[in-house]
């Protein structure tokens, strides 16, 4: 049975609302301002919120807020309730994530009408998710468990040789054994995060509401933080006098959270490094204009035809066996799924054996000075 929780401060309101949606077979409970609203919903955790916007202690708008930053019930459907007609007050509740509002006094019909549409849309959007979860399913039976098996087979055999040494092992052998395992280790580690990502994103384009609220992220001076991260990731792989660094951009904030962003340029820079050689550039540029910031990261590597490129989807590894990739091969399109969320660009342009080049560009946030 479908709940629904109904803040408002005039008892009418609450008294009729809830008989009418208990007659239509919902589960209803109420409260008369919004700190009790929360309460409220914390504990009864309902599938639909109907709130008022003005209200003692806590409004509607504060209810709001404090609903979409909470991780369990950030996607519950929310819809105002409002004595007032005016434009403003619409815009201003949709603008903060509302789904939907009812104008005071409502009449049975278009209670239950707004109530039925939201659960409807709710259903669609799980349809959607379930489904999408089942393609994830369907790619990673495959591509999975064969990674993981490589990976523990790596720490097993080092575990076992460490072992069997034991009683005479010198400390560079024990050095060398360690730093395999823990390099084993690491490799499932990223496997396995990169893998939660990937059907973290999936989820999220299945629904819209989400999708909107990853928006709200900022990422403050991403010039400053893109450069530092490269950097590192650069002196990681002990090819810091490979890379270069062009362009500067200061004063903005881009329409995305620093760990979303800054998994985008690990996983480019990740492939950048891993299939060019030591000693070719790596040219990282930044630019910015009135709407966009812009990275392209373009290495000298290997390269990938047409053909690849237009089929980059997720685990798949091109010319596995000639060039013993490692991996799932989760980092371009996670990359890619993580712009388009956050309605940004990118692109590819790469030909084989002379290099790939990469181009990202994310909103800039107009709310930032």
């Amino acid at each position: 049975m479908k709940k629904v929780a109904v803040i408002d401060d005039q008892d009418y309101i609450l008294e009729s609302t809830q008989l009418l949606l208990e007659f239509e077979g919902y589960t209803v409970r109420t409260a008369s301002n919004g700190k009790k609203g929360i309460e409220l919903i914390e504990e009864f955790l309902p599938d639909l919120i109907l709130c008022d916007i003005s209200m003692p202690e806590m409004d509607g708008y504060g209810v709001l807020t404090y609903i979409r930053s909470h991780s369990t019930l950030s996607s519950t459907p929310f819809v105002f309730l409002t004595a007032r007609a005016e434009r403003s007050d619409m815009r201003a509740g949709m603008g903060k994530g509302a789904d939907d509002y009812l104008i005071k006094p409502y009449t049975r019909d278009e209670l239950i009408a707004v109530v039925a549409i939201q659960f409807e849309k709710r259903e669609r959007i799980e349809q959607k998710m379930t489904e999408r979860a089942g393609e994830v399913a369907r790619n990673v039976t495959y591509a999975l468990p064969h990674e993981f098996r490589i990976v523990l087979n790596q720490v097993m055999g080092s575990a076992k040789y460490l072992k069997s040494i034991a009683a005479v092992a010198t400390e560079p052998q024990i050095i060398e054994m360690t730093d395999d395992i823990l390099s084993s280790s690491q490799r499932l580690f990223r496997i396995t995060e990169n893998f939660l990502t990937y059907v973290q994103i999936e989820s999220f384009k299945a629904d819209p509401e989400m999708h909107k609220r990853m928006r709200a992220f900022r990422t403050v001076e991403p010039g400053a933080t893109m450069y530092d991260l490269v950097m590192a990731k650069a002196m990681k792989f002990a090819r810091a006098e490979d890379l270069s660094i062009k362009g500067e951009v200061e004063g903005i904030a881009i329409e995305i959270s620093t760990e979303n962003f800054n998994k985008v340029l690990e996983e480019l820079m990740d492939n950048a490094l891993r299939f060019s050689e030591n000693g070719t550039p790596i040219v990282v540029s930044m630019s910015a204009n009135a709407k966009f910031f812009t990275v392209e990261i373009k290495d000298y590597g290997r390269g990938m035809s047409a053909d690849q490129i237009a089929n980059i989807g997720a685990y798949t590894q091109f010319n596995r066996m000639i060039h013993e990739q490692q991996g799932v091969g989760l980092g371009l399109i996670i990359s890619k799924r993580i712009i388009e969320l956050h309605d940004g660009d990118f692109s590819i342009e790469s030909h084989e054996g002379k290099g790939t080049t990469v181009t990202f560009s994310l909103p800039i946030a107009s709310d930032y000075y």
